[in-house]
């Protein structure tokens, strides 16, 4: 049995969860989400509880029980408190700016790198260095600072690059000089 998915969810008050079918509906003060569950995963809801129990006891039922109460919570919590990223730059002459929704980096490529986020993102640059990305959905959010960071990732002997508030680069010693 998941452990992660025999947790009940406790809906916070200002939430309001509607349940059509496969089909769950969370609103909130950010905004709402929706979420099709699988026909192996039975959902009990009250006014301040979610409860997903396996109709089966297959691998796929097994999978997919943690994996939807996971993303059910994430739910929750973005259309309560709503996710965040900060990704930093470092490097000279590496600098971001932005041009309407649209972000532009000069990575030190012949070109610069204009991203375009979805509709659901917002993208705030401080000091031209520092890049923070939030929104409601946590897989929307997480997938457009993998692609930014994905421009130019940190490199290992400098730690010139982009990358995480949090992230931690293990640096290499170059090659000794005569």
């Amino acid at each position: 049995m998941s452990r992660i998915g025999k947790k009940e969810i406790i809906i916070p008050d200002n939430i309001q969860v509607t349940l059509n079918n496969c089909q769950i509906l969370v609103k909130g003060v950010k905004g709402e989400l929706s979420y099709n569950i699988s026909e192996l995963i039975e959902i009990e809801a009250t006014r301040s509880k979610i409860k997903l129990t396996k109709k089966n006891y297959t691998q796929k039922a097994q999978a997919i029980h943690g994996l939807s109460r996971s993303i059910i919570n994430n739910m929750i919590i973005g259309v309560s408190k709503g996710f965040e990223k900060k990704l930093i730059i470092q490097g000279v002459g590496y600098r971001s700016q932005m041009e309407g929704k649209n972000l532009i980096l000069n990575m030190g490529y012949s070109h610069p790198v204009k991203i375009k986020p979805p509709q659901d993102i917002n993208i705030k640059i401080e000091n031209n260095t520092s890049i923070f990305i939030s929104g409601i959905n946590k897989e929307t959010v997480g997938q457009i600072a993998a692609t930014i960071r994905s421009v130019r990732p940190p490199e290992p002997y400098k730690s010139k690059g982009i990358r995480y508030e949090n992230e931690v680069v293990k640096r290499k010693v170059g090659k000794a000089g005569k």
